[in-house]
Parts: C-alpha cells; sequence; structure tokens
C-alpha cells in the first residue's frame, strides 16, 4: 500500500462527508445538477467492480456455504425487517404516495454499496456479496407480496421489474464477472496485476465520486420537496437506528462471528434505494411524490452509512 492510499484510507470518513455536503450544495445551487442521475450507474458499476476485484473468489465460495449466516440474512431482511417496516409505514399510512415510497425503499436490501461499508467496517464483505443475487432474486418477488399485504392490490399497478433485472445484471453480473477475469489474468499477465493495484489504490476516490454523484443529482428533487417529506425523514432516520439495534441481536441470537455479525448489520439497516428509483418514476401521476421518498431515504441512509462505518466496529467489537 502506498503512503498516499494509507492516507486516504485513514481519513476516507472525513472525505465521505465533504462529498455529501458537496453534492447537497451543488444539488441545491444549479438546477442542471438531477442530468448527473445518468452517471449513477456507471460509477457505481465501477466501484463494485474494485470492490469484487479486492474480494478473492474462493473465499466467495466458502462464504456461500456458511448456512448460518445465509440463513441469518435471510430471516433479518424478509421476515423481521417488513414487521418493522409495516410498523414505521403506519405514520404515513393515510398519504399513498409516502406510503408507496416508504413501502419500495425499506422493503428491498442493498445489494451494492453495502458490499463497500461493510468492507470498510472490518465485515465479512465476501459473505454479502455471495448473498448478494440470492437477496436481488427474493425482493423481485416478494416486494409485490408485501406492498399488496402492507397498501393494497392498488398500489402494484405501474410497477415494472424491469429496473430489477437491469440493476442485477450492470450491477452484479457484468462487475462481478469482469473482476472474476481480471482475477484469473492476474496470475498471467502484468497488466492484470496493475489494474488490481490501481483498483485497490482507487477505492477511496471512487466511494467519494459515487457519494457525490448520487447526492447532487437528487438533491434538488428532496430540497424541492422537503415540507412534503417532513413525515418521512424521521422514520428513515428511526429505522437505522432501530436495525443497527436489531441486527446486533440477531448476530448475537445466531452466534455469528464478528465479521459477519458486522455485515448482518450493515444489510439490515441498508436499503436498494438506486434500484427503486426507477420503479418509483414509472408510477402513476398521483404517487408523483414517491421518487423524492425515496432519494430523501437515499440522502438519509448515507449519512447513516458514513456514521455506521465509525460505530459498529465499537458495538461489535473484535475479541
Amino acid at each position: 500500500m502506498s503512503a498516499a492510499q494509507g492516507w486516504a484510507e485513514r481519513h476516507q470518513i472525513a472525505f465521505y462527508v465533504v462529498a455529501i455536503a458537496a453534492g447537497l450544495t451543488l444539488g441545491w445551487l444549479i438546477p442542471s445538477a438531477p442530468t448527473l442521475d445518468v452517471a449513477i450507474t456507471p460509477v457505481l458499476s465501477v466501484l463494485l467492480f474494485v470492490t469484487f476485484l479486492g474480494v478473492p473468489f474462493g473465499r466467495i465460495a466458502e462464504a456461500f456455504r456458511d448456512l448460518r449466516f445465509l440463513v441469518t440474512l435471510l430471516i433479518l431482511n424478509f421476515a423481521i425487517v417488513p414487521l418493522i417496516v409495516f410498523v414505521l409505514s403506519r405514520f404515513v399510512a393515510t398519504d399513498a404516495a409516502l406510503l408507496i415510497g416508504v413501502l419500495l425503499v425499506l422493503l428491498t436490501p442493498c445489494v451494492d454499496y453495502v458490499i463497500v461499508f461493510t468492507g470498510l467496517a472490518g465485515g465479512a464483505q465476501d459473505k454479502l456479496l455471495a448473498a448478494a443475487p440470492l437477496l436481488m432474486l427474493l425482493q423481485m418477488l416478494l416486494l409485490p407480496v408485501y406492498l399488496t399485504a402492507f397498501a393494497g392490490q392498488g398500489m402494484l399497478g405501474g410497477i415494472d421489474a424491469a429496473p430489477f433485472i437491469e440493476a442485477f445484471v450492470f450491477l452484479i453480473v457484468v462487475p462481478l464477472l469482469l473482476a472474476a477475469v481480471t482475477q484469473w489474468a492476474a496470475r498471467r499477465t502484468s497488466w492484470a496485476r496493475g489494474v488490481e493495484r490501481v483498483g485497490a489504490a482507487s477505492m477511496v476516490p471512487l466511494m467519494v465520486l459515487t457519494l457525490f454523484v448520487v447526492v447532487a443529482s437528487q438533491a434538488a428533487l428532496v430540497l424541492g420537496n422537503v415540507a412534503a417529506l417532513a413525515a418521512v425523514l424521521p422514520i428513515f432516520a428511526g429505522f437505522l437506528v432501530v436495525m443497527a439495534l436489531v441486527g446486533i441481536a440477531v448476530a448475537r441470537v445466531a452466534k455469528l462471528d464478528v465479521p459477519s455479525a458486522r455485515a448482518v448489520t450493515f444489510s439490515g439497516a441498508t436499503r436498494n434505494s438506486l434500484v427503486v428509483l426507477p420503479l418509483a418514476l414509472a408510477l402513476p401521476a398521483e404517487f408523483a411524490l414517491a421518487p423524492a421518498v425515496v432519494v430523501a431515504q437515499t440522502l438519509i441512509e448515507l449519512i447513516g452509512m458514513v456514521v455506521y462505518v465509525r460505530v459498529i466496529p465499537k458495538l461489535i467489537p473484535a475479541h
């Protein structure tokens, strides 16, 4: 590791806070900043490629065989979280647009940058990486069930599965395959080893860029609807607090090791906002505020993840 890389990693939290603040400022000052949203998927794909590149694929195969971890992860995300979301969503149950936005984003576990934040906190990112395809598939299948149960059959109109499939391909499959090919080539060629070195050195700058692009592209939407979103902001902040405690408790009951416990806690708290945003944008006109709800959760969560990276290792200390 170079001195510059080590310095960047030691100060990464400060960089992430600055990136979020800069994104909010740009999105507020420049109306055209939302056009940056076209860069979200490419930037996130590169970030995930670099993340996957740093995880030996032999460990991924081993992680998928850890049934205790997988079962705990699935129970937390698809049994416990929905119960918590149902309770929290009752605070906006009388407003259809707010309700659908809250349900869309909180019922879908993250499969992308949660892997990065988990790694930063010393969690088992390889195990989350192994579980990502399963998490994606199950949320595609179960989201309509939960939406019907929590909001009624009418809420399903206009929701298209295409954004889920597109996100799965471009945020999981393609970066994963490219990382696997690069790791294979690195054992045989110098150029691939160079890609690995560059990837390791670029992790912090790429995370900074990702946070900036996401926040800057969506800040205007949220800032322009602050009054209407007042009811959901406490819900999203409360969700992060509750899920930190619930994730730790579930991990203890399951008797997971420290890296696995941290990974489960991050997975339970982090939601798939970048994937469900296109779903929200495709909703009928009466749900026009739903995309702003999803974006508001993204901003709250990004700030929360910066806090999580510091706090969760203290709450789940290495023995």
